[in-house]
């Protein structure tokens, strides 16, 4: 079994070129583009908070600048490219990879954690009625569903019973997510859903650590085997131990050791291991918290020395920059995060702080193309106007307002 050796720096090109990053993807425009995304990277998380355009649109405009909201919702309702599960959370997913999620639903039909099967105890006796209900009437959302008299609105632990069941349906998938109306799920029978000619094979043990690896390393390019675990979730250490082995027999997947840090293993497709990058100017990029190249923090800390929180959880006293954070990316660097909100009343984007990364002092090589992006950014957010509240240094301020100034919106 063959060990390769490589940099820090080729290593991180290589993972921006896998994460879409390297301006060398040659995307195809509009819709074609946003599924290839998804397809490419194997998920794409959905979130809930809207300070800014949601995380799943973001990750994808990031990556495609021609991007609009509305591309996924076809893509999802229409086209049936995708659809949604448990993949890093709750993710849009390749309708491709729609088999290997086989395993994860069935699960759930008689779940061994405590919390999933106090629901299902509580709940089973309504997902009958609620079966019927769809089969007969079509597509439904929780909205069409009664609470209980005498009950109130709770938390998302306190949600109405039918909403629950609908939620164990969908966890089972005996129902999917067809539409979305606003950000409401709306349901339908799987079978309903399901383009014809998609693949219901149920994997083996075999196909199914296999899937994983390859998944994980298409959008990875080198990970440990930890990382290659939680790229996904629903699968177990076993599994991709032994999707690993499996892979390295066969020569298609080959262990990396970085210099100044050989204890640590690495894995990488072997096909990879020649790439060379080819674009000589760096690309600027302003990222979600729940982007794919940055969602394990422990990773983004050791490949790309960039320590990251989404302090929006943390209490106000502890939060360092501000309540929504977005790391900047210029090349292979982290320059920069920065607090930003979209007031889309008055349609003005705001920076309430922008804070430069220690130690970085080539202002000249970046401002500028931020200040492109910056703008960018206020236009996929619908916004007109954009404000700089506060940098941090603050001699950098004045200059990115005129950058941003000179610029049409």
């Amino acid at each position: 079994m063959s060990i390769q050796h490589s940099t820090p720096q080729d290593v991180k090109k290589l993972i921006l070129h896998s994460q879409l990053l390297d301006g060398e993807s040659d995307l195809p425009a509009v819709k074609e583009g946003a599924a290839q995304v998804i397809e490419k990277l194997g998920y794409v998380q959905i979130d809930t908070i809207s300070r800014v355009e949601r995380a799943h649109h973001h990750t994808l405009w990031t990556r495609l600048s021609d991007y609009q909201p509305a591309m996924l919702d076809e893509l999802q309702a229409k086209d049936k490219r995708i659809f949604e599960y448990w993949g890093h959370e709750a993710s849009y997913l390749p309708m491709q990879d729609y088999r290997f999620y086989l395993p994860r639903m069935h699960s759930f039909e008689d779940p061994h954690t405590g919390w999933h099967r106090n629901l299902l105890e509580k709940y089973r006796h309504l997902t009958p009625q609620i079966l019927e209900r769809i089969r007969q009437e079509g597509p439904l959302s929780s909205k069409d569903f009664e609470r209980p008299a005498g009950t109130k609105q709770g938390g998302w632990w306190d949600w109405k019973p039918a909403k629950t069941a609908l939620e164990l349906l969908f966890w089972q998938g005996k129902l999917m997510v067809v539409e979305r109306r606003g950000f409401q799920r709306v349901y339908d029978l799987t079978e309903r859903v399901l383009p014809s000619g998609v693949d219901i094979r149920y994997p083996d043990d075999e196909e199914l650590g296999q899937f994983y690896v390859r998944r994980a390393l298409q959008s990875m390019a080198v990970a440990r085997e930890r990382e290659i675990l939680k790229y996904l979730g629903g699968a177990t250490q076993a599994l991709i131990s032994k999707g690993l082995h499996e892979l390295l027999d066969k020569g298609e997947v080959v262990q990396l050791k970085l210099e100044g840090d050989k204890s640590k293993t690495y894995y990488a497709f072997t096909c990879m291991m020649n790439f060379k990058n080819q674009k000589e100017k760096p690309q600027i990029h302003i990222l979600s918290p729940f982007d794919n190249l940055i969602i394990q923090r422990d990773r983004t800390k050791r490949l790309f020395d960039f320590e990251f929180t989404l302090q929006c959880y943390l209490p106000v006293e502890k939060r360092k920059v501000g309540y929504f954070l977005l790391p900047i990316l210029w090349g292979d660097r982290f320059v920069a995060r920065m607090d930003v909100q979209a007031d889309r009343k008055n349609k003005i984007l705001i920076i309430h702080n922008l804070v430069v990364e220690p130690g970085l002092l080539d202002f000249d090589a970046w401002l500028e193309p931020l200040a492109e992006k910056l703008i960018a950014y206020s236009n996929f957010n619908n916004c007109q106007e954009l404000k700089i509240m506060k940098t941090t240094p603050s001699r950098i301020r004045a200059e990115l307002k005129r950058l941003c100034t000179n610029m049409k919106m």
